[in-house]
């Protein structure tokens, strides 16, 4: 029966936990242009109210999931969620551009944390044939006591020291970043050890953001870490105040990092290369529906930066079952690392033929005999989602697996030291 448009009630009439629930799903535009409508939706929507819960929702709707609102702010407010909802660009795959800090790796990855949001330096591991990759936090972006933003960065790698600098975040785009020392960053020197850290007005990051920081010095401290760690910290700030500045970095995104069900091949991964070294390789698909492979290597270091390794127009898959040409080229192979040795030839799902980029960008390097086989390659998907590649000339295959996935780095070694 058709509900009695006499008998309907209206917005305001809904208990206050199920408005909330409700307005929660608006945007903030939306939570302006509903505040509008009467003095009490006003109120209720109005930073300086009294109650938080509007705010609160609104954050724990996006957020909740993610991270402890609570440890950022103790009072939701739109700061809160103007500052979230910018930083949450950050989170994922970055990498530098231009000259960095000498040893530092070019790779980025951003994670939300309890209380702040960690990036972190992504860098193949020293262990010999082994996928495992360094994950070393450098960068923190928290809030203070009073909801001013604060980035602080630890300038060394490797971490042997437990001194932070204040650095600026600054926005280039949605695509772009720089790091740069904040110099109006100052502590009271004189400050006696007895004294608590201060918070903001001293520069300091606050008590929650600091506990973030130094759970990763911990096991680096003596018994008495954290009166050490203070002293640590003024002596740090003297040498800071006398050196020189710390040079600015840039970031730019690398969007699409992971595979979708459309580009299977898509994304960040990592491979041992015939030098039996880990090294990380970005696939992009290109406009003209082409897919293309470069190694991610520290750009200061010439032709690594952003090397190319195969590319393709063509992106016609081979189905199974395969000919006995394409059974041979595969069967006959080693495989590089320990991920595929024991794969049949049955877990091969598809083949894709590919070139080597040699010929693209250094002729003389692809050989000068006209044999295609020289540029020549495959790339055999398995399926278990992940994929190898090899060329014709040679009778090896380079088996790659993803460097993360869904929101976290994989056969990861954080740690400081290896």
């Amino acid at each position: 029966m058709a509900m009695d448009l006499q008998s309907s009630i209206s917005f305001s009439e809904f208990p206050d936990d199920v408005q909330l629930n409700i307005l929660s799903f608006l945007r903030p535009i939306e939570i302006s242009a509903f505040a509008c409508t009467c003095r009490r939706f006003a109120a209720l929507c109005s930073p300086s109210s009294p109650s938080t819960d509007l705010w609160l929702a609104l954050c724990e709707r996006r957020w909740g999931s993610k991270t402890e609102l609570r440890r950022w702010s103790a009072i939701p407010s739109p700061r809160l969620y103007k500052t979230l909802d910018r930083w949450e660009q950050l989170i994922g795959f970055w990498r530098r551009i231009g000259s960095g800090i000498p040893g530092t790796p070019p790779l980025v990855f951003f994670e939300w944390s309890s209380s702040c949001i960690i990036g972190s330096r992504i860098s193949p591991s020293s262990l010999a044939a082994s996928y495992a990759v360094r994950k070393v936090p450098f960068l923190w972006l928290g809030l203070s006591t009073a909801g001013e933003t604060l980035s602080y960065l630890h300038p060394n790698n490797p971490l042997s020291d437990s001194d932070v600098i204040p650095v600026t975040i600054s926005f280039m785009g949605c695509n772009h970043f720089v790091v740069e020392e904040t110099r109006s960053f100052c502590v009271d020197l004189n400050m006696d050890d007895s004294e608590e850290v201060p918070a903001v007005e001293a520069g300091s990051p606050p008590d929650r953001v600091m506990s973030e920081i130094y759970q990763y010095f911990a096991n680096r401290t003596s018994p008495g870490a954290e009166k050490s760690f203070r002293r640590q910290r003024k002596k740090k700030e003297k040498e800071r105040l006398g050196r020189k500045r710390w040079e600015a970095e840039h970031f730019v995104k690398i969007s699409n990092y992971f595979p979708t069900p459309s580009r299977p091949l898509q994304g960040l991964w990592k491979g041992i290369s015939e030098d039996m070294i880990l090294e990380f390789y970005l696939v992009t698909h290109d406009d003209l529906g082409g897919i293309a492979c470069r190694r991610v290597g520290d750009s200061a270091e010439p032709f690594s930066g952003y090397s190319p390794v195969f590319w393709t127009s063509n992106t016609t898959f081979l189905e199974s079952p395969f000919s006995k040409e394409e059974h041979d080229i595969y069967s006959m192979r080693d495989h590089i690392g320990s991920v595929h040795c024991n794969m049949d030839r049955e877990f091969v799902s598809r083949i894709l033929c590919i070139n080597c980029s040699y010929d693209l960008v250094l002729p003389d390097l692809a050989g000068s005999s006209g044999d295609p086989r020289n540029v020549e390659g495959r790339i055999w998907e398995y399926e278990d989602g992940t994929f190898g590649f090899g060329f014709l000339r040679n009778n090896f295959v380079i088996d790659l697996k993803h460097i993360a996935l869904d929101g976290y780095v994989l056969d990861n070694i954080e740690s400081y030291q290896q």
